[in-house]
């Protein structure tokens, strides 16, 4: 049976089918004809091919997804799974199909494949694996390891805490929960918004699946089956936020060539730390020695998790084996022993330019995804060690229990399946039993590699199986998740302030009783609490000229709101971007101005001014800060922005949505908000008022009546511009406001069937 495809007036998707397999296949069909661009951007990204059509700017993100290796983890992610759990993996198969059966016909439709020349290309069965893989491998902030690399080496330790923030790569979620006791209905309601780039196509699809197994609304992954994160069953509902967890690690690695072996046996060569003993090829001072314990083996996967060496005949983690006469490269081992590690060089073709090599190293801890084994002077090889890579799971076979789920306990275990990112989750059931905990898969090992860099060679750093994911509470019949220090507190290094956790159970305070319609209250409050240091030295100034004094008052008096038509929001904003860039330009911060030669996809977290601006709040209330004279900074600051003329907010806080494409560019409205206000539409505080991430949707789910629950995208349904369902979801957005979710089929539209195209499909 092929699936039924509805729409209801805002274009989105309602498919029902006869089981579970076709709707997959339905599903697949539908998000291809309506997003097959951004599908096919998404699966080249996987791939790290799309600068063949996107062209030079997209090779630094190509260059990584060699490196890291994710299409090949997806392939083997998706082998395991066919091993495992073949039901799920024979599902994900049927999505697969959907989507070539409907790419061609959906290429036709959107002018991007035109203005580029690509043709669509067909899809394989890990293809869904690779593109969850690419929009989360960032997720857990690994390159944070390096920034805190860099602050310790050129300014020391003690500065590390002073930077500590929700940095500018991270994504983040607003989530709350209200039990039975404290709504109207007397049925739990779930509501929050995830904060992600901005995207154009919009990051998450609304989408209506049924069958008679299940009947689920929710907010799905182009490009991945099912309804991971945000979804309402009728009788269950569950929404994450991120737990900001850290579970990658980094290794710097000791590398050396092994030439062709001679009478006298292998010839081996300085490699890119320098030989053993050489200067600069030691740990941090204070370290452990090279020598590993009796019996270590830092290059195994955690216990019981099925090893990291791939499929047969896949390129495994344990390296190739040489055979005698070749050239090879070897890693040094925490046991002293050197042995061999997987090199190859691969091509990125590049839309009008040359193509590029990329050298693709994996050591028994992971892939190199910083220098190589044929440096760049001064670069060192640095290796990235991720949770799918080890275990060769990437939690599908949670995504069809989610489906089924019937009640919280149901969803409770469908988690226990998953793998990354890690999520705090929240669900709540029509009998009003509630859920709170974190979910995924974090790796045991030692201090150090959660805040820095480790050595590969040392002793210590092995992953030692996994953290049992922990609970949380519900509170006086509220839950909270704003990407604060929660439940996932002891599986994490850095979270975001608490000033929107804070704000959201302030605001839900206020009132005994709360419905669904209530909700979009709390999505949009503009209360800005990060603004206490800052206003505390304008307190304090004095000798100001007119114009400033004049400002400060204003200021002070001011309601702390970032609302779009404030002048005094833009002024603070005008203020505490003055104030960012002194601190960032003051030599006490210049060793951090010139970040080290990475690559240039790592570059938004070892930017000097970003990290100020976002870190400010601590910076302006450190006791003491090198001597900084923060008086003076902003005394300079205040006096900067008296000069210049004042506009609203809404002047300069655009919304700055990614497109793949950048020529399809619109004029984008001014917004409210700001980075810690609840209402998340983070500008870069010093460097843009530009707000390139904030709520990638937002939704409520009603426990007592799935039809009165709702929901809303920055955007649309479709992903086509220009048509009906492109953008006309905007104004909502926009102002608030949330679409009502219906899932009676008699007020939903018919699609009829259009005709398939040929089967044009091309790699």
């Amino acid at each position: 049976m092929t699936a039924e495809l509805y729409r209801d007036p805002w274009g989105i998707p309602h498919l029902r089918a006869g089981d579970a397999r076709a709707l997959a296949r339905g599903q697949g069909r539908v998000t291809a004809l309506d997003r097959a661009w951004q599908l096919e951007v998404e699966r080249h990204r996987a791939q790290g091919t799309s600068a063949a059509f996107l062209g030079a700017e997209a090779v630094g993100w190509d260059r990584f997804a060699r490196r890291a290796r994710l299409d090949d983890t997806a392939r083997r992610c998706f082998a395991a799974l066919e091993r495992r759990d073949p039901e799920t993996a024979d599902w994900v198969v049927a999505y697969v199909d959907g989507v070539n059966e409907g790419l061609a016909e959906g290429a036709r439709r959107a002018p991007e494949f035109a203005e580029t020349g690509l043709a669509p290309g067909r899809w394989e069965p890990w293809t869904p694996l690779g593109v969850w893989l690419g929009a989360h491998i960032l997720f857990a902030g690994f390159p944070a390891k390096l920034w805190r690399e860099e602050v310790v080496r050129r300014i020391g330790p003690e500065a590390v805490d002073l930077f500590a923030a929700d940095g500018p790569g991270t994504s983040g979620s607003n989530g709350w929960l209200v039990t039975g006791e404290r709504t109207g209905t007397g049925r739990p309601v779930i509501a929050g918004d995830p904060h992600r780039f901005i995207e154009d196509p919009g990051v998450y699809q609304q989408i209506h699946l049924s069958c008679p197994e299940f009947d689920v609304v929710g907010l799905a992954v182009p490009g991945v089956p099912g309804i991971a994160h945000f979804a309402h069953t009728g009788t269950v509902a569950w929404a994450i936020t991120n737990a900001m967890a850290d579970y990658q690690d980094l290794y710097r690695e000791r590398l050396r060539r092994v030439r062709p072996q001679g009478p006298e046996g292998p010839e081996r060569s300085q490699g890119s730390q320098g030989p053993e003993g050489s200067e600069g090829s030691q740990g941090p001072e204070g370290s452990e020695g090279s020598q590993g314990p009796e019996g270590s083996e830092g290059s195994q996967g955690p216990e019981g998790s099925e090893g990291s060496e791939g499929p047969e005949g896949s390129e495994g983690s344990q390296g190739p084996e040489r055979s005698e006469g070749s050239e090879g490269w070897e890693a040094l081992d925490p046991d002293g022993e050197w042995r061999a590690v997987a090199r190859h060089v691969e091509t990125v073709e590049v839309a009008g330019g040359e193509p590029v090599e990329v050298e693709v190293v994996e050591t028994p801890r992971g892939p190199v995804v910083i220098g190589g084994a044929e440096q760049t002077e001064g670069v060192e090889a640095i290796s990235l060690r991720y949770p799918p890579r080890v275990t060769e799971d990437l939690g599908f076979s949670a995504l069809l229990p989610l489906l089924r789920a019937r009640e919280v306990a149901d969803v409770d275990r469908a988690f226990d399946h998953w793998a990354e990112p890690v999520n705090v989750v929240q669900a709540a059931d029509t009998e009003g039993r509630v859920l709170h905990r974190v979910a995924g898969r974090v790796p045991l090992r030692g201090a150090d590699n959660r805040t820095r860099i480790v050595a590969a060679w040392e002793p210590g750093h092995a992953w030692r199986g996994w953290h049992e994911m922990p609970y949380g509470t519900v509170e006086d019949g509220v839950a909270v998740m704003a990407n604060q220090r929660g439940p996932a507190g002891p599986l994490g290094v850095e979270f975001a302030p608490f000033h929107r956790a804070a704000r959201i159970r302030q605001l839900l305070d206020e009132r005994p009783k709360w419905s669904a319609q209530d909700m979009a209250d709390i999505h949009m409050d503009t209360h800005l609490a990060s603004t206490a240091p800052l206003m505390d030295h304008l307190a304090a100034l004095d000798g100001l000229s007119i114009e400033a004094t004049a400002l400060r008052d204003w200021l002070l008096g001011w309601d702390r709101r970032m609302t779009a038509d404030s002048m005094a929001a833009a002024a603070y904003a005008a203020v505490r971007g003055a104030v960012v860039r002194r601190l960032a330009a003051h030599p006490a911060f210049a060793a951090l101005a010139d970040p080290p030669a990475y690559p240039e996809v790592f570059r938004p977290w070892l930017a000097l001014l970003p990290r100020v601006g976002f870190a400010l709040e601590h910076l302006l209330k450190a006791e003491e800060l090198y001597g900084i004279d923060r008086a003076a900074l902003v005394r300079e600051a205040v006096e900067e922005a008296a000069a210049q003329p004042l506009g609203v907010w809404s002047d300069t806080h655009r919304l700055a949505p990614w497109r793949a494409l950048p020529t399809t560019s619109c004029d984008e409205p001014g917004l409210s908000g700001d980075h810690d206000c609840v209402l998340c539409t983070s500008a870069v505080p010093g460097l843009t008022d530009l707000s390139a991430r904030g709520p990638a949707a937002r939704y409520v789910w009603d426990l007592a009546d799935r039809d009165q629950s709702l929901w809303v995208v920055p955007f649309g349904a479709s992903g086509v511009p220009g048509s009906a369902h492109h953008r006309d979801q905007l104004p909502l957005w926009l102002k608030g406001e949330l679409a009502p979710v219906s899932t009676d089929w008699s007020r939903l539209t018919p699609e009829q069937e259009t005709e398939k195209g040929e089967d044009d499909h091309e790699q």
